[in-house]
């Protein structure tokens, strides 16, 4: 008998009455504004109601650094929140929104996988309550505000060649990466080159995962940079007049959406910033709210722990002023084998038969990208456990292998089969969590907030990626003196590279030693509340394959979704 669906088994699901989901939380019905029977927005009273609650422990889902395929961090992270059940403990689940740009593309949906899904699964997916939908249309409306104001020359008047702020859509659409606005007749605007970026890489969603409260949203909103004018002084949103509009298009928005998983575990959806660019995890109000959940709150940040984790450390937790007990790596066979160097592994074609084949020596031969990884999590003084996320391809003896290493590191470890067999396949990971997250926590922040921002840079590339030092082409260096000169200078870096290497190549596995960093070009999130240099060709609006997602999605004869994943 062939192992169901992911969409057939979250249709198989018992699913809990909201209220009562809310009511593990803490949270009482009128706190909740549902959205059909399986979703609810939370007020954010919620998070002054829920103040004389005991806190949660506070625990970080990452990994190794990931193949194309990723390594399954959803899965865990939902079947970690699962297990504590099966311990007699209660735990809240927190993760980002999914793009339906993916979905419709290569990676498929982000709900989770096989018995450890947040559930519906289909609504999820698409559309949810309309959040990414109200953060395209905020910064669209920005968008049209700027060639608006340049249209009219109005002041302060934008030097039309330093406009940064292009427009967004939440779809995989490589034709629209670069275009030219404003050809047509002399009212049809000014025409100027620009293009667009997919919703989740917007900074208006980086917004939305920072702001604490909406006063903080709006504020960070007024303080997004759009432009320059002739003299090269930063022009913002409240400049032209354009962040109360946004305001109040994303005032329903900054709710965080309630749901649940398969075995009725809370789960907190909210904001989906891109993982490259931007910081890459959920919400601080969700955090905000489930750290007074229960005996644990479990959130997931986005690709390897040299990206998503670092983030999570140095801009999240710096902004919501919460720390972490612990941190999971998940790490999987195939992964470790991709690092020995020896397997090619590409998204949508099928495992090489010789990466399925039991081998522990490639495991060894790729355990340098483990082993840095862990010290990644050590580096801010949290405790980390190594996840193996178990697949049905795996052999004992690799496992067996990725236990010899983590516990070489004195890193705690425990096998995972939440995929096929829900909670009960957690139980290990649960333990190992709750004995690590009971531990006197020893969090400190990679740099602080008075360093330069070459030091930043710096203390990421050289702590983090390994890298021997950094190298600033000359319009990153520039751009790193203007924005101190502005008053830009206190705030954290979010280093936008490869999440396919802990170094700047791509091509570059395990932990590479005897680089250094290039840094070609810098940006400012202003609103979002960090500056991000940019080392290699980061794609901002993804492209459709050669078979995407898209072409197997349909609706059957009864009206139901097929071929959703």
């Amino acid at each position: 008998m062939s192992f169901p669906s992911d969409l057939e088994i979250a249709r198989g699901a018992d699913l809990a009455p909201l209220t009562d989901i809310g009511a593990a939380l803490g949270i009482g019905s009128h706190l909740l504004e549902p959205y059909g029977e399986h979703v609810a927005k939370i007020k954010l009273e919620a998070i002054e109601e829920l103040e004389d609650r005991p806190r949660a422990r506070y625990v970080l889902v990452s990994a190794i650094t990931p193949t194309p395929l990723g390594e399954g961090k959803t899965t865990t992270t939902v079947g970690l929140g699962q297990a504590f059940k099966q311990l007699g403990r209660t735990a809240t689940v927190a993760i980002r929104q999914p793009s339906m740009g993916p979905t419709f593309g290569i990676k498929g949906g982000a709900a989770g996988g096989g018995y450890s899904q947040v559930v519906p699964m289909e609504i999820l997916n698409l559309h949810l309550t309309g959040d990414m939908h109200a953060v395209t249309a905020a910064h669209n409306q920005l968008s049209a505000m700027v060639d608006n104001h340049l249209f009219h020359g109005k002041e302060p008047a934008l030097d039309p060649h330093r406009i940064t702020w292009r427009r967004v859509l939440d779809v995989n659409d490589r034709a629209l990466r670069n275009i030219v606005a404003g050809l047509g007749g002399r009212l049809d605007g000014v025409p100027r080159q620009t293009g667009f970026d997919i919703t989740a890489a917007s900074e208006v969603m980086a917004i939305l995962a920072l702001a604490t409260s909406l006063s903080d949203l709006r504020a960070r909103l007024g303080r997004i940079v759009v432009a320059s004018d002739g003299s090269g002084k930063p022009v913002t949103a409240e400049d032209i007049g354009a962040a109360g509009a946004m305001a109040v298009i994303l005032r329903e928005a900054i709710k965080p959406n309630l749901m649940q998983t398969l075995e009725q575990t809370p789960v907190l959806v909210h904001a989906g910033p891109f993982g490259n660019i931007a910081h890459g995890n959920s919400s601080v109000v969700a955090d905000r709210i489930g750290i007074r959940g229960g005996d644990f709150l479990i959130t997931e940040a986005g690709f390897g722990a040299d990206m998503g984790a670092e983030r999570f450390f140095n801009i999240k937790c710096r902004t919501s002023g919460l720390t972490p007990d612990a941190a999971v790596l998940v790490a999987t066979v195939r992964a470790l084998k991709a690092h020995s160097g020896r397997h090619r592994i590409v998204a949508g074609r099928p495992l090489p038969d010789e990466l399925l084949a039991e081998n522990p020596d490639d495991v060894h031969a790729g355990a340098d990208n483990l082993r840095k990884q862990i010290e990644n999590i050590r580096v801010h003084g949290v405790s980390p456990v190594v996840a193996i996320n178990a697949f049905p391809t795996d052999h004992a003896s690799e496992h067996d292998a990725i236990r010899e290493i983590a516990e070489g590191m004195g890193a705690r470890v425990a096998v995972s089969n939440h995929f096929t067999d829900g909670r009960t396949g957690a139980v290990e990971l649960a333990e190992a969590v709750a004995e690590a997250a009971e531990e006197p926590s020893e969090f400190a922040f990679l740099y602080p907030s008075e360093a330069s921002l070459r030091e930043k840079i710096e203390a990421v590339a050289t702590k983090v990626y390994g890298a021997d030092g950094v190298d600033y082409a000359a319009p990153a260096a520039k751009a790193l003196d203007e924005y101190e000169a502005n008053g830009f200078g206190d705030l954290p870096v979010c280093i936008a590279k490869t999440h396919l290497s802990i170094s700047s190549d791509p091509t570059l596995k395990g932990a590479p030693t005897g680089w250094r960093l290039p840094v070609r070009e810098v940006r400012a999130s202003v609103g979002a509340g960090f500056i991000y240099p940019l080392s290699g060709d980061m794609r901002t609006m993804p492209g459709l394959s050669t078979t995407p997602a898209a072409e197997r999605i349909d609706l059957d004869e009864n009206g139901e979704i097929v071929g959703l994943s």
